[in-house]
């Protein structure tokens, strides 16, 4: 029962919540507007988000749009991101350019929001919300909707659906073998399609959740340990401390890596959609 309230209270530290809390037990609680509309921390790191891009992605598309060339490192980095998504990850995923052309501003979208929402979680005391299912959820829902749209708008409402069982041909004796497989087939190919857009959801969750209770693990040590002798204390804080900073890094670079996948796994859904067998 003592193991199970430790993993709660550290579940606890990572999940949504009204407040900001900070080290010495500081809290900065979120005010309400005069009609509540559910305001939580991770809807305000969103809301960062959203206008950290604004802010990076605006002038940068001002600029390429009056034909002027993208000036320093900042804007040069992130320029290179972007092609580098569009001609090596979203372009082959779909098929071809023409194909590919209006899904590249989403999966852009997708990939920094996913990606700045990351690394804000990176940061102490902030918290990511893409370690909520609510987040990624939504997220994986708009890339369900947007593949269940291209294939219909492409192949028809029916033909989207029916054109997911692979055509089968031949008997066993006086039994079609299509009669009786193309059904079970069909309920599979049903399941699968909705259970990898799931995955999409889970995927990411699970793994910023899991990187921000492993830091709490690591930092946990430290309060602990705080009422021992100091030769107990010194060396427990040192290796909590060593620890949270290896987390950190390899939560870092998860972090870019789940964008990248969350993006590359989208563009090869629609790319199935698009070209339907």
């Amino acid at each position: 029962m003592k193991e199970f309230d430790i993993v709660a209270h550290l579940a606890g530290k990572v999940k949504d919540s009204t407040y900001f809390k900070f080290p010495f037990d500081l809290y900065l609680h979120i005010p309400e507007p005069l009609v509540s509309i559910g305001i939580t921390k991770h809807v305000v790191l969103q809301m960062m988000v959203g206008a950290l891009m604004i802010a990076i992605f605006v002038p940068l598309a001002v600029r390429i749009r009056g034909g002027q060339p993208v000036k320093g490192r900042f804007f040069n980095m992130f320029e290179a991101i972007l092609v580098y998504l569009r001609n090596n990850v979203i372009v082959p995923a779909i098929g071809n350019a023409k194909d590919a052309a209006p899904y590249v501003p989403y999966l852009w979208t997708l990939f920094f929001f996913i990606l700045f929402c990351n690394l804000l979680g990176v940061i102490p005391w902030m918290g990511a919300a893409t370690g909520a299912i609510t987040v990624t959820a939504t997220l994986a829902a708009l890339t369900l909707l947007i593949v269940t749209l291209t294939g219909m708008f492409r192949h028809g409402p029916i033909g989207f659906w029916t054109g997911m069982v692979p055509h089968i041909e031949g008997k066993v004796g006086p039994i079609n073998l299509a009669l009786v497989l193309s059904p079970f087939l069909f309920v599979l190919e049903i399941f699968s399609f909705f259970l990898k857009h799931c995955t999409l959801c889970v995927r990411l969750m699970a793994t910023m959740f899991g990187g921000h209770l492993m830091l709490g693990v690591f930092f946990g040590f430290i309060p602990m340990a705080f009422g021992a002798a100091l030769y107990v204390f010194l060396p427990v804080t040192i290796l909590a401390l060593f620890g949270a900073l290896a987390v950190s890094f390899l939560e870092l670079l998860i972090g870019c890596l789940q964008a990248f996948v969350f993006t590359f796994l989208t563009a090869i859904y629609i790319g199935m959609a698009v070209n339907h067998h």
